[in-house]
């Protein structure tokens, strides 16, 4: 089984941050600058996940690309 690449965009102080396992990939001056390179990020993996976060910390979105291991359909 694949194991899922989870990235998450995320804000911090006046930037926006994208995280992978905890450790920064890039900092970005725009929310969607930063939502960009983390789907970039997420498509080049097997199976990618895209977790968008609000301006408060709660999860706004979240966005899956790739196979899904499972055979659930939704």
């Amino acid at each position: 089984m694949t194991n899922r690449t989870s990235i998450h965009v995320v804000p911090q102080r006046e930037e926006w941050t994208v995280k992978q396992e905890g450790k920064v990939l890039s900092t970005h001056d725009t929310k969607m600058e930063a939502v960009d390179r983390a789907t970039k990020a997420a498509k080049s993996a097997p199976l990618g996940q895209v977790v968008i976060h609000k301006s408060d910390g709660t999860i706004e979105t979240e966005h899956t690309y790739g196979k899904d291991p499972r055979g659930v359909p939704g």
